[in-house]
């Protein structure tokens, strides 16, 4: 059960705005260029499963945001101004990790055939799987009582036949603002180091993070079907 504080506490101040935008926008950029991903590479490698072609898309997104986390640590080994630029380049990175998250997941779903046509579906897939363990457990306990007896079927397309979802959604926003703002804000801290240290912890750190986002999304839309529908 989410913690009181988090599940129903008002969202307020401008990082949270900030957050919340940074989401929204991150989704209505990658929506069609995740669908439109996964069909080019159906179309280049026609022969595989979804369960491949899921393969392809974890191997892009942990690539993707290993590298740019390990980029923006290696701004702050520039004599003299590196720190003062990593400041403004963690920002700049924190939304590509959002952009990145928001992009996998979207694709995955579209290797797993889901029609996630709706923006607020679209918000709450993504925000579940950032959140990690406790956006899956949220998710789980809004479709309990709706699923019917479809317990076999992953939450993820559970998720799509909610009819209402701005409780569910608001809750997941005031858990994914803080949880984002917090683990972004304590991985910064290793990318500012000098010397090339902050590179190695801004890489190893990102990557963490997306295996998480990795895990998660198999706890959401469970296992690849075995063809294409």
């Amino acid at each position: 059960m989410p913690d009181r504080d988090e599940s129903q506490s008002p969202i307020s101040g401008p990082a949270a705005g900030l957050i919340t935008a940074a989401l929204r926008r991150a989704i209505r950029l990658q929506s069609g260029t995740a669908k439109a991903y996964v069909r080019k590479l159906r179309e280049d490698h026609p022969d595989e499963s979804p369960a491949r072609i899921r393969e392809r898309v974890d191997t892009l997104f942990l690539g993707a945001v290993t590298a740019s986390g390990a980029a923006v640590g290696s701004t702050a080994a520039i004599p003299g101004i590196g720190t003062i630029a990593a400041f403004g380049a963690i920002g700049a990175e924190s939304v590509l990790f959002l952009e990145a998250t928001a992009f996998y997941t979207l694709a995955v779903a579209e290797v797993h055939g889901l029609d996630v046509h709706s923006s607020e579906h679209e918000e709450l897939l993504v925000m579940t799987v950032m959140l990690g363990a406790s956006g899956t457990a949220l998710l789980a306990n809004a479709v309990g009582s709706s699923a019917g007896s479809a317990k076999n079927v992953s939450l993820a397309s559970r998720a799509l036949r909610i009819p209402g979802l701005a409780e569910i959604n608001k809750r997941m926003l005031n858990r994914f603002v803080r949880k984002f703002a917090v683990k972004k804000a304590g991985l910064a801290l290793g990318k500012l180091a000098p010397a090339g240290v902050g590179a190695v912890v801004g890489g190893w750190g990102n990557r963490k993070l997306g295996r998480t986002v990795v895990e998660t999304a198999d706890a959401t839309f469970g296992a690849p079907p075995g063809e294409w529908s």
